[in-house]
C-alpha cells in the first residue's frame, strides 16, 4: 500500500518536532540577538566617552593656548576612529579652532542599522585645566556614526539566524530518517500484511510482529489485530451455523404461512363484509348529521321569523301611551321573548361546538368599550338595589386582537348570570391585562354557589340546584357555553364562590395587545364626589379622575361640605342634593340606576344638573366632564343623556316579504328618524334603487321571486352602487349563513330577532349621523 510522503507518520512527527524546535531555536536566537544588541548599544556610548576622556587634557591645553594647528591635528587624529565622522574644537569665545568631518559609509545594512542604533550620536565635552576646574576654556564636540557598530551587530545576527536554520534542516533530515525506520517502515509492513488477508475466511493466520517492536505500540497493535482475527473467525463460524438453522426454520415457516394464508383469505372476506357495513353506518351518520344541521337551520329560521315580529311589535307597543298594567304585561312578554331568543342562541352555539363548526375571528377591537356597551345594554336587568360598575385598569390596551362577537358573548353570559342572582349590593366587571392576554372578572354579592355544585356548574343544562331553576329561571346553558368559548380561545374560566357571600367568575383569554393604552387629554378643575366608601362609584372615580389630571376628593354621605367650592359635584345619592344645592352652585352629575332619572320638576330645581345611568362608561364620563368643566353656559343643563343632539336621519331600503316583519322594522326605523322604503322581494328592490338614492339596504335573505343573495349579487355586479352598504336580515343563525352572505356581496349580518340597540349600532356604523334640523 503506497502512502504519500506528506501523509506518513514519520513526516508528520518530524514536521511537528522540527516546527517546535525551530520555534524554540528562533526564540533563543532572538533572545541572544537582543542581548547582543543591548551590549553593542552600550559599547557605542562607552567607546565614545573613552575617546572624550583621552582627548580632554590635550584639547584643554590647545584651547588654553589657542593653537589652531594642534587643534586640527587633534581632530584629524580623532577621525581615525571608525565610529567618529566629525570633530569640532572651539575656545571659550566660540571661535572654531578646528572642524573636520568625513562622509558616512553606505551599505545594504545602513537603513536597518540606523533604525536600531540611530543615524548618529552627538557628544560634547567642556574643556578646563585640572587646576582650574571652574574656568571653561572651550568645548570639544564629536559626532559618532553608529553604522560601524550596527554593521558588526547585524552580521553577527545574520550568522546566528543562519546557523539556527541550518541546524533545523539538519535536525529535520535526521528525524525523518529515524522516524521512517523506527515507525513508518514497520507500520507499512503490518498494513501490507493486513491488506492481503481475506476478511471472509474462517482460517486466519497470525500476523508477524516486526523485529524490535514486540513491546512497543506496534507490537501491541499486532497483538490486538491477531485477537480480533480470532474473534472474527469464531463469529463467522457461528453465523454459518445460524444460517443453517435459519434455513431450516424458513422451510418450516413457509409451511405455516401457507396454512395461515388460507385462514387470512377467509378473514379478509369477513372483514370486507364488515367494512361495507361500517361504510353504510358512516354514511347513515353523515346523513343524520346533515339532517340535524338542516333541521337546526330550518328550526332557527322558522322560530326567529315569528319571534322577530313578536318582539318588534311588543317593543313598538311599549313606545306608545299605555296604562301601568298594560305596560307591565307587555314588558313581561318582551322579557320572556328575549329569554327565548337567548335560549335559542345558546342551543345553536352548543350545536356548533358539537359539530366542530365554531370559527373564531382575529381582528383588532376595543375590549374596554365592548365591556361597557354590554354592561349598558344589560343594566336594565339589574335589580333596583344593585349597583353595576365597570372597573377597567387605566393602563388597559386601547385595542386587542381576537373575536369581538365571542368575547361579547362571554361578558354577556357572565354579567347576565351575576345580575340574575344578585338582589342587593354590587355587581362589578373588572378588566385588566397581563403579558400575553387579558383577564375579565365578574364579581357579585349574590346568593353564591356551594362548593359541591361548583364542579358541575359548567356542564350543559346544569344549575347549582333544582330550587335555582324554580326561583330564578334559566336553562343552565350560559356557563357551559361560556366555558366552551374560553377553551376555544385557548383560555380558561374559573370560579371562586361561597354560598351566601357572592361569586367571582374569572375569564383569562390570550388576547394580544394591538394598540397600547392612550391616556386622555388632561382636564383642569376641582371635582368632589359624595358616595359611600364601599360603593362602585367611589372605586371608579378614585381610579379615573386623578388619571384625567383633575383635583379630586371624595366625601362620605354624612360628611360636611362647608367651605367647598368645587367646579363639579358627582354623587349617586339624590336625597343629599336638595340640602346641598343652596350652598353649592357648581354643576351636579347624578349617577342613577337604569330608568331612575329624577322627574323634570326636581331636575329643574337642582339645575345645573346632568344625569347618567349606571354603569358609567369611561368615554361618556370624560366627555361629560370636559363639556361641564370647559363650557360656561350649558344649552340644556337638565337634559337627560338619552336625548341625543343628533338624529339618525337616513334613507333606508327595507327588503322584506313578511308583512309583520315589515311593520316591525319600519316602525323601529321610523322612531329612529329614518325614511324607509319597503320592497317585497329583490326584483322590487332593484327597481327602487334605479329611481331613488338610499344610504343603507336591509336585505332579507329568503324571499319569493328573487331572494336576497341573488339581489345582492346583481347590485354588486352592476357596478352602479359599489359603496352602498347591504346588511343581511336573516332568521338563519348557522355559521355558514354569514359566509354565504359575504360571498353574495353583503356588507354585514344581523340575525332575527334583532333588538333596537343592535339596529342603532348598525345604523351608527354604516350611516354617519347628521345634525338635527
Amino acid at each position: 500500500m503506497d502512502i504519500k510522503f506528506t501523509q506518513r507518520l514519520s513526516f508528520k512527527q518530524a514536521r511537528l518536532t522540527v516546527l517546535v524546535g525551530f520555534i524554540l531555536g528562533t526564540l533563543l536566537s532572538l533572545i541572544q540577538i537582543s542581548i547582543d544588541y543591548a551590549s553593542e548599544d552600550a559599547s557605542i556610548n562607552r567607546e565614545m566617552l573613552s575617546q572624550m576622556e583621552i582627548s580632554h587634557n590635550p584639547a584643554s591645553r590647545i584651547a588654553y593656548n589657542i593653537d589652531p594647528e594642534l587643534a586640527k591635528e587633534l581632530t584629524l587624529g580623532l577621525l581615525r576612529s571608525p565610529a567618529i565622522n566629525a570633530a569640532k574644537l572651539t575656545d571659550n569665545n566660540g571661535t572654531v579652532l578646528a572642524n573636520v568631518e568625513r562622509p558616512r559609509l553606505e551599505s545594504r545594512y545602513r537603513l536597518l542599522s540606523d533604525f536600531l542604533f540611530g543615524e548618529s550620536r552627538q557628544f560634547e565635552d567642556v574643556l578646563f585645566l585640572s587646576h582650574l576646574p571652574d574656568e571653561p576654556l572651550g568645548t570639544l564636540q564629536l559626532s559618532a556614526d553608529t553604522y560601524a557598530y550596527g554593521e558588526r551587530f547585524l552580521r553577527r545576527a545574520e550568522i546566528t539566524l543562519l546557523n539556527g536554520c541550518i541546524r533545523s534542516l539538519i535536525l529535520t533530515g535526521i528525524l525523518l530518517t529515524l522516524f521512517y525506520f523506527m515507525l513508518t517502515k514497520p507500520l507499512v509492513r503490518v498494513i501490507g500484511a493486513l491488506s492481503k488477508r481475506d476478511p471472509g475466511s474462517a482460517n486466519q493466520h497470525k500476523l508477524r510482529c516486526p523485529p524490535g517492536h514486540e513491546r512497543d505500540e506496534i507490537g501491541v497493535l499486532v497483538k490486538v489485530a491477531n485477537q480480533q482475527f480470532i474473534s472474527m473467525a469464531t463469529e463467522i463460524q457461528q453465523r454459518r451455523n445460524a444460517e443453517n438453522r435459519l434455513t431450516d426454520y424458513l422451510n418450516e415457516l413457509e409451511n405455516i404461512v401457507s396454512a395461515r394464508t388460507t385462514e387470512l383469505k377467509a378473514s379478509n372476506t369477513r372483514l370486507s363484509l364488515s367494512n361495507e357495513e361500517l361504510e353504510k353506518a358512516r354514511r347513515t351518520a353523515l346523513d343524520m348529521a346533515h339532517a340535524r344541521a338542516a333541521f337546526l337551520a330550518n328550526m332557527s329560521h322558522e322560530i326567529r321569523t315569528p319571534l322577530n315580529g313578536l318582539l318588534g311589535m311588543i317593543a313598538l307597543s311599549l313606545d306608545s301611551p299605555l296604562s301601568a298594567e298594560q305596560r307591565q304585561q307587555l314588558s313581561i312578554a318582551h322579557d320572556s321573548g328575549k329569554v327565548l331568543v337567548e335560549l335559542l342562541n345558546d342551543i345553536l352555539d352548543l350545536s356548533k361546538f358539537d359539530a366542530g363548526q365554531l370559527e373564531l375571528e382575529r381582528i383588532p377591537f376595543d375590549l374596554g368599550a365592548l365591556v361597557e356597551d354590554t354592561a349598558n345594554l344589560l343594566s336594565q336587568n339589574a335589580a333596583p338595589n344593585v349597583e353595576l360598575t365597570c372597573l377597567i385598569d387605566p393602563q388597559f390596551p386601547s385595542m386587542v386582537l381576537g373575536d369581538p362577537t365571542r368575547v361579547r358573548q362571554i361578558v354577556s353570559n357572565l354579567l347576565s348570570n351575576a345580575l340574575k342572582f344578585t338582589r342587593f349590593g354590587r355587581v362589578d366587571v373588572r378588566l385588566s391585562s397581563y403579558p400575553g392576554g387579558v383577564r375579565i372578572e365578574v364579581c357579585d354579592t349574590g346568593i353564591g354557589i356551594p362548593r359541591d355544585a361548583q364542579v358541575k356548574i359548567f356542564q350543559p343544562f346544569t344549575q347549582a340546584g333544582a330550587g335555582i331553576t324554580r326561583q330564578f329561571g334559566g336553562t343552565g346553558l350560559g356557563l357551559a357555553l361560556t366555558n366552551n368559548l374560553c377553551e376555544a380561545m385557548q383560555g380558561r374560566l374559573s370560579i371562586s364562590s361561597e354560598a351566601g357571600f357572592g361569586s367571582q367568575f374569572s375569564a383569562v383569554l390570550p388576547l394580544l395587545t394591538h394598540t397600547p393604552a392612550i391616556p386622555p387629554a388632561p382636564l383642569k378643575g376641582q371635582v368632589i364626589s359624595i358616595s359611600a366608601a364601599g360603593s362602585g362609584l367611589a372605586e371608579l372615580l378614585d381610579s379615573l379622575l386623578p388619571a384625567m389630571g383633575l383635583d379630586y376628593r371624595r366625601y362620605s354621605i354624612d360628611e360636611s361640605l362647608a367651605g367647598c367650592s368645587p367646579d363639579l359635584l358627582i354623587t349617586d345619592c339624590p336625597e343629599c342634593l336638595f340640602g346641598l344645592r343652596p350652598g353649592i352652585t357648581a354643576p351636579i352629575l347624578l349617577v342613577t340606576a337604569y330608568g331612575n332619572f329624577l322627574p323634570s320638576e326636581q331636575a329643574a330645581a337642582l339645575a345645573p344638573l346632568q344625569q347618567q345611568a349606571r354603569p358609567l362608561a369611561r368615554n361618556a364620563l370624560y366627555q361629560t366632564l370636559r363639556r361641564i368643566l370647559h363650557t360656561a353656559d350649558s344649552p340644556n343643563p337638565g337634559a337627560n343623556p338619552g336625548e341625543a343632539s343628533t338624529e339618525r336621519r337616513a334613507r333606508i331600503l327595507l327588503v322584506e316579504d313578511n308583512p309583520v316583519n315589515q311593520l316591525v322594522a319600519k316602525g323601529m326605523l321610523s322612531k329612529l328618524g329614518c325614511d324607509v322604503a319597503v320592497a317585497g322581494h329583490g326584483g322590487e328592490a332593484m327597481l327602487l334603487l334605479e329611481d331613488n338614492t338610499f344610504d343603507l339596504v336591509l336585505m332579507d335573505c329568503n324571499m319569493p321571486v328573487m331572494d336576497g343573495y341573488e339581489a345582492s349579487r346583481r347590485i354588486r355586479q352592476s357596478g352602479r352602487w359599489p359603496q352602498l352598504p347591504i346588511v343581511a336580515l336573516t332568521a338563519n343563525a348557522m355559521p355558514e349563513e354569514r359566509e354565504r352572505c359575504r360571498a353574495a356581496g353583503m356588507s354585514d349580518y344581523l340575525a332575527k330577532p334583532f333588538r333596537r340597540e343592535e339596529l342603532i349600532m348598525l345604523i351608527d356604523h354604516w350611516v354617519a349621523a347628521t345634525p338635527a334640523q
